[in-house]
């Protein structure tokens, strides 16, 4: 088991290809948000003059409400919206990279549990050397069908049940937290359909940037009212500080 895992983790490794880089125009889209983010941000104790806030905030505020930052324009008609294609080539190349890591990870378990099943069905391996309930025969005593059995006796296939959920810690300790080694970290990776991680969100479930660039307006003119300039009075709290005045 633990050398399947660790051949796991290096196919699986293998096949991650590299991440594709995002269009200029996403990118800057991405950018002017978290510009409005960072401005408005520090408002509150800004390191910024008032004449630089100001004209930052000006022009920011001009850009995003114009749309010039936008990678699409918006549409021309009230309510008309641009629906992309779910299936374009970002979101199928993540959707056949998850499928891939998924395949690596199942077909090596179906074929030792296929394995073990054939060749050692109603085998017991070992007794644990501590008590249990009755509870505990379902997970331990699978594939034996004797109700008088101990429950402390583990059949073959229970065994290859455990280990393989048991085995985090190990791989852990050989390849590292983040492996690709363990099951259990995979099964979220069902988000693979909506080609999560292959770039820029397409489709519906893409945020709408131009509402984003008008609530980032709406926000930076709140920030303006909270704006304060950190150097505002400090040569009277430098003296403050040091005795100076009073």
């Amino acid at each position: 088991m633990i050398l399947v895992g660790i051949l796991r983790h290096y196919v699986t490794l293998l096949l991650n290809s590299s991440p594709k880089k995002q269009p200029s125009e996403a990118v800057r889209e991405q950018r002017a948000l978290g510009r409005a983010a960072l401005l408005r941000s520090s408002a509150p104790l800004s390191p910024l003059q008032p004449a630089t806030y100001q004209a930052f905030t000006s022009t920011l505020t001009h850009s995003l409400a114009s749309g010039e930052y936008l990678k699409t324009k918006p549409p021309s008609k009230e309510g008309e919206e641009s629906v992309q294609n779910p299936l374009e080539a970002a979101g199928m190349d993540g959707a056949m990279e998850g499928m891939k890591k998924q395949a690596v990870m199942m077909v090596p378990n179906m074929v030792i549990m296929q394995y073990i099943s054939l060749f050692f069905s109603g085998f017991i391996l070992i007794k644990l050397p501590f008590p249990l309930t009755l509870g505990f025969k379902s997970l331990l005593s699978r594939d034996i069908a004797m109700p008088d059995l101990d429950v402390r006796w583990v059949s073959a296939l229970s065994w290859y049940f455990l280990n393989l959920f048991g085995l985090n810690g190990v791989f852990k300790l050989i390849l590292g937290s983040e492996n690709a080694a363990v099951d259990t970290r995979d099964l979220t990776s069902t988000s693979m359909l909506s080609g999560a991680g292959s770039g820029p969100m397409a489709g519906p479930g893409a945020p709408d940037m131009e509402k984003l660039f008008k609530s980032e307006v709406e926000n930076l003119a709140l920030a303006e009212g909270m704006y304060r300039w950190v150097a505002e009075g400090i040569e009277d709290r430098v003296l403050r500080q040091w005795g100076k005045i009073v």
